[in-house]
């Protein structure tokens, strides 16, 4: 599943590709990822309307411009607003995309043929990878925002920004560990009272955002601190060295624009460079790149988890 780096990855992409542009049609046709909350007129409760038709979801979000392009955990946010010309002018809404196990977003053209959409572009948006589309947004530029998901496991919701915003999938998330907020003492603060293994606290979406399986792996390792270790066990020292690993193994992920090693693509079709780069995830039977150890697997909740017995002692 893609992690903070791919996700904010797609985010800067999308930022600099689709702001500005209005939505002037939608294709899809996988109904069961995208949601719709509506409102049912002034002051009253909204509904939420699961699979909606093709026509439903048209309606919605047809004339809808996009503001802004943001990331809040896992999740991409595309804020859109009313045109001049339509009515009521002061409503806002958002798009909420998470692109769950095998989903990204990508920009470029699309024609459907017998009810399947092929790229005529030339590039990284014809190879097998990019080739499971289920929805296209068209944007009055001539091109398209598209989701590829293999699987069709994204979830695609559409509503109010008020009622996206208080949702548990946004409000109920931690902090976001690249933010000039998240200060260590926050950080410790967080997880130093925390029973459960180390490894599960930093995966909890309501301790910190956006840290996955990868990415605990390549943070503990980096840190010398083993997965089963619980975070209450863990020293002042050791939590700030953890805090400077988070940090630290994002920045590097974000330069090098993210994961690949499964579906995860930007949005022009191309892979992420991290995954030549990685310290311990997937490297199973491989040395140490640090004291050239094997590197060795177990699971945690099920997980696969990899670490070094030699540079992460169980202590």
């Amino acid at each position: 599943m893609p992690e903070l780096p791919e996700v904010q990855t797609i985010v800067n992409d999308l930022s600099k590709k689709i702001i500005g542009r209005r939505i002037v049609d939608i294709w899809f046709d996988a109904p069961k990822i995208i949601t719709l909350r509506l409102t049912q007129g002034d002051g009253e409760q909204s509904r939420t309307i699961k699979k909606p038709k093709p026509k439903d979801f048209k309606k919605q979000i047809k004339g809808l411009r996009i503001q802004e392009v943001g990331r809040r955990g896992k999740n991409i946010l595309i804020y859109l607003t009313k045109t001049k010309n339509q009515k009521p002018k002061t409503k806002n809404y958002i798009l909420l995309i998470h692109q769950k196990m095998t989903g990204h977003l990508l920009v470029g053209k699309w024609r459907i043929v017998k009810n399947r959409p092929v790229s005529p572009l030339k590039g990284p948006l014809r190879e097998k990878v990019n080739d499971y589309i289920h929805l296209i947004f068209y944007l009055d530029n001539g091109y398209q925002l598209a989701l590829s998901d293999l699987r069709k496991f994204a979830k695609v919701m559409l509503g109010e920004k008020e009622e996206i915003e208080k949702l548990p999938d946004l409000a109920e998330i931690g902090p976001e560990p690249l933010e000039a907020s998240f200060k260590v003492d926050k950080f410790v603060s967080l997880i130093s009272s925390q029973k459960r293994k180390v490894k599960q606290v930093l995966m909890d979406q309501a301790v910190i955002a956006g840290i996955g399986n990868i990415y605990s792996d390549e943070i503990l390792w980096d840190a010398r601190i083993h997965p089963l270790r619980t975070a209450q066990s863990l020293k002042p020292r050791e939590l700030r060295n953890l805090y400077v690993a988070i940090r630290q193994v994002f920045k590097k992920a974000l330069k090098l624009r993210g994961t690949s090693i499964s579906d995860f693509r930007d949005t022009a079709g191309k892979a992420g460079f991290y995954g030549e780069k990685r310290l311990v995830y997937q490297r199973e039977g491989e040395k140490c790149l640090r004291c050239g150890e094997k590197i060795k697997r177990i699971k945690i909740g099920g997980r696969s988890t990899h670490y070094c017995p030699h540079c992460q002692i169980l202590k």
